[in-house]
């Protein structure tokens, strides 16, 4: 998937004020805005088709919406280095097919120019199935509010989803990383009489997980690079503050699991309680993995079972984590558990 014709069609149409974005050779009008954050906006969109004329099929037909809505994902990009970071995730998203990985359907990326001194710069456009429901954590904050939480089954349906995503990217060879496992990156969509279809997102921070850190400069490159991409309340210790002499592999994947796992039970990551305490560090208390149980629950909302399945991911160590495989086969045994 590339663009040429389609660049100029979305150029002409931001220069007119049309609004209309072609991406290849199927153009797309914006419905509303779903979401931002930094340099990038979403919004639903519907596919605009001429009368009389066939759908151009650079869309995969088993992913082709019945109404014609879409999300897509605008990134103003001002950097070549942000110019290639939209190459890598486009490369890499590119890779996965399976479904609780959310798919990249097309994208184009248009030079544009720029308004104060006239140099060129790009903006990316990246399509997607829509999901209206929201993420995890939308659907985590309502439910606070709400003061409701889901049941124990419903809990491991979601995990167990989230897993299989996972266990995909983690069976390629090299095994890649997604990096940056939270509730905001899974998608929820609800479904009557069934558990909610949970799909992982957002593969910006993807790429090999496999890596020899042999010196200082490199533990030290390793945990800049984890600062901006990995979110800090879900971030693994070695990422946190990695030894000169390590070898990071996918279960930094798994500490990130394992507190998207309290999350989805309790609405927040294990250790944000200490952002509230005076003088608290969010590094000691991941590094420590210094987990803190909700209190005064009686009965407790979830069996012990699940607890402990929390704390068997949140390993300091990472040679002492369980790999995805081991994951998925103790998920599948509490769901045989719990099911009704």
């Amino acid at each position: 998937m590339g663009c040429s014709l389609s660049g100029l069609n979305a150029l002409y149409d931001a220069v007119s004020g049309g609004g209309d974005v072609w991406i290849n050779e199927n153009r797309f009008r914006k419905v509303r805005q779903l979401g931002e954050g930094g340099f990038a906006f979403v919004f639903l969109v519907k596919e605009v088709v001429a009368d009389g004329l066939a759908r151009k099929k650079s869309i995969n037909p088993s992913h082709i919406s019945d109404d014609g809505t879409y999300a897509m994902k605008k990134i103003i990009i001002q950097t070549e280095e942000q110019l290639e970071l939209v190459r890598q995730e486009i490369r890499v998203s590119s890779l996965f097919s399976h479904p609780n990985l959310l798919p990249l359907l097309d994208h184009a990326i248009i030079p544009v120019k720029g308004t104060q001194d006239g140099s060129l710069k790009h903006e990316a456009y990246l399509l997607f199935p829509v999901h209206l429901d929201g993420t995890l954590l939308d659907i985590a904050e309502v439910m606070q509010l709400k003061k409701e939480s889901f049941t124990t089954i419903t809990v491991l349906h979601i995990f167990r989803q989230v897993c299989g995503g996972l266990k995909h990217m983690h069976s390629f060879d090299p095994p890649y990383a997604h990096n940056d496992v939270k509730p905001g990156n899974v998608l929820i969509t609800h479904r009557k009489g069934q558990p909610p279809l949970a799909i992982l997102m957002d593969f910006g921070s993807a790429c090999p997980a496999r890596k020899e850190i042999r010196s200082r400069s490199e533990a030290l490159q390793l945990q800049e690079w984890a600062s901006e991409h990995c979110s800090a309340p879900f971030r693994a210790p070695e990422l946190w503050d990695c030894p000169s002499h390590a070898d990071i592999d996918e279960r930094t994947d798994i500490w990130s699991l394992g507190c998207t796992l309290y999350a989805i039970m309790y609405g927040t990551s294990p250790f944000e309680y200490v952002l509230g305490e005076s003088g608290g560090s969010l590094q000691l208390a991941v590094m420590n993995a210094q987990v803190k149980w909700p209190s005064g629950l009686d009965p407790p909302y979830y069996p012990e079972s699940l607890h402990q399945f929390v704390v068997w991911m949140l390993q300091p160590q990472p040679a002492a984590r369980p790999y995805i495989d081991d994951i998925i086969v103790h998920v599948d045994k509490l769901i045989s558990k719990y099911s009704p």
